[in-house]
């Protein structure tokens, strides 16, 4: 499934989902920010007609940007995950990304692995 959205700002964002082994994989590229945090919180958490997901990979290896309603997303899907004892892994992530989730101690929280292969087996 791929979803585009803002089609004033074509390519904006562009999310993936697919399952492996039972894992929801997300890949996510393109810029993240207010306009577009309800793509992402819907890719992440969304499961169409059955309980959301409880074991989610996000690969941010496409994201360029990501300012604090990312970073929002992410903790609220943290918190949904955790609540139904799952997890949500980070993979990928671009040295700027990767700052931003240092910064303000998301990466505390949520683990950030190189990629998706180490999140998927961590």
């Amino acid at each position: 499934m791929t979803d585009n959205h803002k089609a004033d700002r074509p390519g904006r964002l562009s999310v993936e989902r697919e399952v492996i082994d039972g894992v929801r994989v997300v890949t996510v590229q393109g810029e993240i920010d207010h306009d577009v945090k309800d793509v992402l919180s819907e890719a992440l958490l969304t499961e169409d007609g059955a309980v959301p997901p409880s074991r989610i990979v996000a690969d941010l290896s496409g994201v360029t940007f990501m300012d604090s309603s990312g970073i929002n997303v992410f903790v609220a899907a943290y918190q949904q995950v955790s609540g139904a004892q799952g997890w949500l892994r980070i993979a990928g992530a671009q040295d700027s990304v990767l700052r931003v989730l240092q910064l303000v101690g998301v990466d505390t929280l949520i683990p950030c692995h190189p990629t998706i292969e180490q999140a998927l087996n961590a």
